[in-house]
C-alpha cells in the first residue's frame, strides 16, 4: 500500500524535492533535508520532526554532517535474512527484508536518501503513527531508553522552532557581568573520593544569570550531592549541558520545557558538597560540563574550547 501512494504522490502531485529546496533556499543542505522530512511525512502520516530528529541522531551517532540524510538501517534489517544485497524491492520483500522504494524507481537503496527515509517511516508505522506508537518502535529499533528520550527531546525542538539548522549557540553565564574561567576540565578532586573534575568552572558573582547555550530540553532540574542545585539539558546533538552549583532556579522552567540559546536558566551560587541546602563551601561559580552520548554509552569531554568559542560569538552579539 505505502509503494503505491509514494508512486502516486510522484506521479500526480508531491512537489519535487528540488523545488522544496529552492523555496527554502537554493544550495542550502538544511532545505534539501526538510524537503525529503516534509515529502515523506505528506507520505506516511509519520511527522516531519520525528524524521528530522532520527536523522539527526543518526548522524551525531555516524558522523555525517555532510550527507543529505545519514539513517544508516542494518544490511540484515533492510535486506532481509540470506539476501545477497539485492536491491529490487520484490526480492528484498521475498526475503523478509524492511528496504523501500522512496523515490519510485524500483529500487530499494540503503544510500538513497529518499530510500532510507521512506524505510524508517515504514518501520515506524509498523507500530502506528501516534507519538506514543513512535516510542515504541523507536525502543524496539534501538532497543535503548536514552535513545528514545534523546530523539524525542529533538523531535520537541524541531517541531518548536519549524526548523533544522539551528545553530546559534552563546556563553553560559551572561557576559554583561564580571566573571572569569580557564580550562579545568580532567583536574583532580577529592570530595566523594578522588575522581576528575568533568567541567570548566566559571567564576562569578552570586546571582549572576546562567544561560542556556544551545537548543534542547530540560532533562534533569534539582539537587545534586556534588552539584548543588543544578540543571541538565539534552541538546540536538545528543550532548547533555550540566550547570551545576546553582543559587536559585528560573522558577517559570520545568523538566521538559524546550529551551534555546540565551534562555534563563538560573544564577551562579556556590551550593553543593552536602544535603540540600549546603553552600558556601567554595567561591560561588558555575560548573559547567558536556556529556557525549553516541548510541552505546555517555561520557564527559572537555568544554573549554568550545566556552571560548561562544564567548566570542556572544561578545559579538552583544
Amino acid at each position: 500500500m505505502l509503494k503505491k501512494i509514494v508512486l502516486l504522490c510522484f506521479l500526480f502531485g508531491i512537489v519535487p524535492v528540488s523545488v522544496f529546496a529552492k523555496e527554502n533556499g537554493e544550495g542550502s543542505i538544511y532545505a534539501e533535508r526538510m524537503a525529503l522530512y516534509r515529502k515523506t511525512e505528506a507520505v506516511t502520516q509519520i511527522p516531519w520532526y520525528y524524521l528530522a530528529a532520527i536523522d539527526q541522531y543518526e548522524r551525531n551517532i555516524h558522523k555525517t554532517d555532510d550527507q543529505i540524510v545519514s539513517i544508516r538501517i542494518p544490511d540484515e534489517i533492510w535486506y532481509g535474512a540470506g539476501n545477497l544485497k539485492h536491491k529490487n524491492v520484490r526480492l528484498i520483500g521475498l526475503f523478509g527484508g524492511a528496504g523501500k522504494d522512496g523515490n519510485g524507481d524500483g529500487i530499494a537503496d540503503p544510500d538513497t536518501a529518499e530510500d532510507a527515509l521512506f524505510t524508517m517511516a515504514s518501520l515506524l508505522l509498523n507500530e502506528g503513527s501516534s507519538e506514543d506508537d513512535i516510542k515504541i518502535a523507536l525502543w524496539k529499533y534501538y532497543q535503548r531508553d536514552l535513545s528514545v528520550k534523546s530523539i524525542a527531546s529533538t523531535a520537541r525542538v524541531f517541531k518548536q522552532f519549524k526548523q533544522v539548522d539551528l545553530l546559534d549557540r552563546t556563553f553560559p553565564v551572561s557576559i554583561r557581568h564580571n566573571y572569569s574561567y580557564r580550562s579545568t576540565w580532567g583536574g583532580a578532586r577529592g570530595f566523594g573520593g578522588r575522581r576528575i573534575h568533568e567541567g570548566t568552572d566559571i567564576f562569578a558573582a552570586y546571582g549572576v544569570p546562567v544561560l542556556s547555550t544551545t537548543y534542547g530540553v530540560v532533562e534533569l532540574k534539582g539537587w545534586n550531592l556534588y552539584g548543588g542545585w543544578r540543571i541538565g539539558v539534552r541538546d540536538i546533538h545528543n550532548i547533555y549541558h550540566y550547570y551545576a552549583h546553582l543559587n536559585s532556579f528560573n522558577r517559570d522552567m520545568k523538566v521538559g520545557d524546550v529551551v534555546k540559546p540565551g534562555d534563563l536558566l538560573g544564577t551562579v551560587g556556590a551550593t553543593g558538597y552536602g544535603p540540600p541546602g549546603t553552600s558556601g563551601k567554595f567561591p560561588p561559580h558555575l560548573h559547567y560540563g558536556m556529556y557525549k552520548d553516541n548510541g552505546r554509552n555517555e561520557w564527559s569531554f572537555d568544554p573549554y574550547p568550545y566556552l571560548r568559542k561562544w564567548e566570542r560569538m556572544a561578545k559579538q552579539t552583544k
